[in-house]
């Protein structure tokens, strides 16, 4: 090729086929004499095939790198994550965690006249003790649960053969639990390092439950490193059962750390500072920071922003020349539900009795040995599986969107999918304005997931903790009222047309496997209109299916098996048949695929 001249180069040509074509011709254009021999068992050839193949490999990751470096077209979780920490985002498995209401009972001995319970036998069943369904799976009572409270419920249990004098009373309380059991590891930590950080590789971790080192101090987890305060749960001693069993008080954390998942292993990230922090200020003047006070060195501008109250630019003490240890809650299966009376065995109970010193001990172990508990209500938690990246990736938008606050719609189903898990999840939510309040009253629709994976109803433990969850970020002015989103079983019924020499049976089979994994996979969100038009799509991109000949949505009935909720599909219908329409508090579920969805071949 003479030196003078410029090759011309196509740029679009990124995939094997069009780059070796490409190459042929540069070689034809500019190496005519020198170079003839294209026959494809050459090795002319051969250097052409292996430039075009490293070609098309380094265009293909070219674009995948592209792909992935971005929110909206990255596919890997993973990827996702990073992308979402850097917009504040922390990822918290919500999905398999069981939460719900439970009964306990004891046996407490009887007054010396037999006339009621001996209280000073009536124990305190302790928080972390331990539970197991009858299928094997664990679970964590998150409350203590006080026998000696007014509102319990008594009934004599056991009475003297002699003279028919009660010996011993039964005592009923409840108390929540959640699915889990408690582990810990721990670290010996050698000299101080600035964000040090420690790894748990653990898949089935839920959260961290405490970290404390050899000295007795304790760290706690924060959302951010410059978070100084947090709200710490402790006993309330007045609690009769119409006041709550536990306070929320604000507690200074010069020692804490944030946490994060990457690939299956969970990580704990500390700051930075020394043992001189403790001494610092814990939380800035207020009148600093709202008052412009003639003289005053103000903390911050003009504009008065109520975070920077528990917030501060020291990163917290790092652990140093110690032993961290680290209590955490892991998850035996996917699937942590049980239903109603499966959860009926005791595993590790702590009792706690108000004044040991003076009961006989015979008594105090028959209260000990007669702990018992059972579900009176389904404990369901808020997904079989974790969340899709499309899930994912929405979360992440709303929350970046929300910043803490609830002022829009998407605001407040953000937080609902953000409610630590071990409080308790939904599957779905959606809120609207309540037209018949005067005031901004807004419902709150929620709706769970049965272990089996069909919906079920929110246990009414996790909507009073989301109604905690949501009051401390809600606008001053609204109201919410949580409520129970209705259940709409629908079926499918379609015929196709089968080409010539094409199994029936086979593409029958194909047909109900295709509207399983496209429309089935995903559930339906609250309000989400049904598309028979997808149906009709998905149907006729099974191989072997020539033509659709029709597609029917009809309403699932049955005892005990569906859902009672009058509606009708016809009425509800677009006039176009292109969808089925959906009220704002309904949710539709093809709730037994392999006998709700029907079809014909013909």
């Amino acid at each position: 090729m003479p030196k003078d001249v410029k090759p011309s180069v196509n740029y679009t040509n990124r995939e094997f086929t069009s780059i070796r074509g490409e190459l042929v011709e540069f070689a034809k254009r500019y190496y005519a004499d020198s170079f003839q021999d294209f026959n494809q068992s050459s090795f002319g050839s051969l250097m052409i095939d292996t430039v075009a193949y490293v070609g098309d490999v380094l265009s293909f990751y070219l674009d995948y790198q592209a792909t992935e470096a971005f929110l909206d077209s990255a596919t890997e979780t993973n990827n996702i994550l990073r992308h979402g920490y850097r917009m504040g985002y922390r990822h918290k498995p919500r999905a398999s965690t069981a939460f719900g209401t439970a009964a306990f009972y004891c046996l407490c001995p009887a007054k010396a006249n037999g006339l009621g319970p001996d209280t000073r036998y009536l124990p305190t069943l302790q928080e972390g003790s331990t539970f197991r369904s009858s299928t094997g799976l664990s679970f964590i009572l998150r409350h203590d649960v006080n026998f000696n409270l007014t509102t319990n419920e008594i009934v004599v249990a056991r009475v003297s053969e002699d003279t028919g004098t009660p010996e011993y009373y039964a005592v009923k309380s409840y108390g929540q639990v959640m699915s889990g059991k408690y582990q810990s590891k721990t670290f010996t930590i050698g000299n101080f390092q600035k964000f040090n950080l420690l790894s748990i590789n653990d898949p089935n971790l839920q959260e961290v439950i405490s970290a404390v080192d050899t000295e007795g101090n304790e760290y706690y987890e924060v959302d951010y490193l410059s978070q100084n305060v947090v709200y710490k749960s402790f006993s309330n001693p007045d609690s009769d059962g119409f006041t709550p069993d536990a306070l929320l008080k604000p507690v200074v954390a010069p020692r804490r750390f944030i946490t994060t998942r990457r690939d299956n292993t969970f990580y704990l990230q500390f700051g930075y500072g020394s043992t001189e922090e403790v001494n610092a200020p814990s939380l800035a003047e207020p009148t600093d920071v709202a008052l412009q006070l003639h003289g005053r060195e103000y903390v911050s501008d003009s504009a008065f922003d109520p975070s920077k109250l528990t917030q501060t630019d020291k990163f917290g003490i790092a652990p140093s020349n110690t032993k961290l240890t680290v209590r955490y809650r892991t998850l035996d299966s996917k699937t942590a539900g049980v239903g109603v009376g499966g959860l009926n065995k005791t595993g590790k109970v702590r009792l706690k009795f108000k004044s040991p010193a003076g009961l006989a001990t015979a008594k105090t172990l028959t209260v000990r040995q007669s702990i018992e508990i059972y579900n009176e209500e389904p404990i369901v938690g808020g997904s079989v599986n974790d969340v899709s990246a499309t899930e994912l990736r929405r979360n992440i938008y709303d929350q970046f969107s929300a910043q803490n606050r609830a002022v829009t719609k998407q605001d407040y189903e953000a937080l609902v999918y953000n409610m630590p898990s071990k409080f308790g999840s939904v599957k779905r939510c959606y809120i609207m304005r309540d037209n018949d309040s005067f005031k901004r009253n807004l419902n709150l629709y929620v709706i769970s997931s049965h272990p089996s994976g069909h919906f079920t109803t929110t246990a009414d433990a996790v909507k009073e903790n989301l109604k905690i969850w949501l009051n401390k970020s809600r606008m001053i002015g609204d109201t919410i009222d949580i409520l129970d989103a209705k259940v709409v079983n629908l079926g499918i019924e379609f015929k196709v047309k089968a080409g010539f020499e094409m199994s029936t049976t086979q593409v029958l089979l194909q047909c109900t496997q295709a509207i399983q994994n496209t429309i089935m996979a995903r559930k339906m969100y609250i309000g989400e209109s049904f598309p028979i038009s997808e149906v009709f799509r998905t149907l006729a991109k099974v191989p072997g299916v020539s033509d659709v000949v029709s597609v029917k949505i009809v309403k699932k009935a049955g005892l005990n098996r569906y859902s009672d909720i009058n509606f009708n599909v016809d009425k509800n219908t677009t006039p176009d048949a292109r969808y089925v329409a959906c009220p704002k508090n309904v949710v539709f579920e093809v709730k037994y695929p392999a006998e709700d969805i029907i079809g014909t071949v013909i």
